[in-house]
């Protein structure tokens, strides 16, 4: 990839986005109803949290964002509404081969930039550092009048377009575990705690059944201290104390939630 040829060179600015496993980009209106549903899927998103590796766009209505916020992804998913006279709430997904066929980047104005627009000017832009692996889903829209809200089926749609891109598109940590032990620790490997706190520091905060551990700069700033439970260095950290209460024993799931920069423990099983 280093020694690709672009068709003129990318400048520098420092702005560039950051590389990510999988960009998530929200296209529409908020302003216009069922075309806001892609700026909210993101912020649905955003708020239940994502894991590492995933970086979330809100893409509005400036398309030609799309194709300069696609440097440095792997993957791409492209969520925007579409006017075909289905059923409103219909969710169609558009895989990158059938993408090849693209309108031309000459003669477009940025008022009629599309999503298909974008993808041809970043074939352009980017040359062969563009992502090869892009899916559009598109839902389809009901009412788009302005000032509007998500009409009922399009906000309905919301949930399961979301758990689809979870499923389907979402990097997989679920391989991780983490230990809740009968009297009421947290076992963590070395491994998992110099990962993601190496000053050996968190900060707990409990979320609606799970347990967020925030990494702290140092002891001086407050929070819980890992303690080593034995030679290898594995780490634990009494998770009664903070629950106050007896946590169930046993093996827990956890991933890493980039947005709100914490590991997520599922408290349940």
């Amino acid at each position: 990839m280093t020694d690709a040829v672009l068709p003129h060179e990318l400048l520098d600015n420092g702005l560039a986005p950051e590389p990510c496993e999988l960009l998530v980009m929200g296209c529409g209106n908020l302003l216009r109803g069922d075309d806001a549903f892609g700026p909210r899927l993101i912020r649905l998103l955003f708020e239940e949290g994502v894991p590492q590796g995933v970086r979330l766009v809100d893409g509005g209505t400036a398309g030609m964002d799309v194709a300069f916020q696609m440097q440095g992804a792997q993957r791409v998913v492209i969520v925007d509404a579409s006017s075909t006279d289905s059923s409103p709430g219909t969710v169609f997904r558009v895989p990158g081969e059938e993408l090849a066929d693209l309108p031309p980047v000459s003669g477009l104005h940025t008022h009629s930039f599309r999503w298909d627009h974008a993808l041809a000017f970043s074939r352009w832009l980017l040359g062969p550092l563009c992502p090869t692996d892009v899916t559009v889903l598109l839902v389809e829209a009901g009412d788009v009048t302005p000032g509007a809200d998500l009409s009922a089926p399009v906000l309905a749609a919301l949930g399961p377009v979301a758990d689809l891109l979870r499923s389907d598109f979402f990097p997989q940590t679920a391989g991780e575990r983490v230990v809740v032990t009968d009297d009421g620790y947290l076992h963590l490997d070395l491994e998992i705690a110099e990962r993601y706190f190496p000053s050996g520091v968190v900060g707990a905060l409990l979320d609606q059944g799970r347990v967020l551990l925030v990494p702290i700069r140092s002891q001086a700033n407050g929070g819980h201290l890992l303690k080593r439970r034995n030679v290898r260095g594995d780490r634990s950290l009494l998770l009664r104390e903070i629950l106050q209460a007896d946590p169930e024993p046993g093996e827990r799931g956890v991933h890493w939630d980039m947005q709100r920069g914490a590991l997520v423990v599922e408290l349940t099983t």
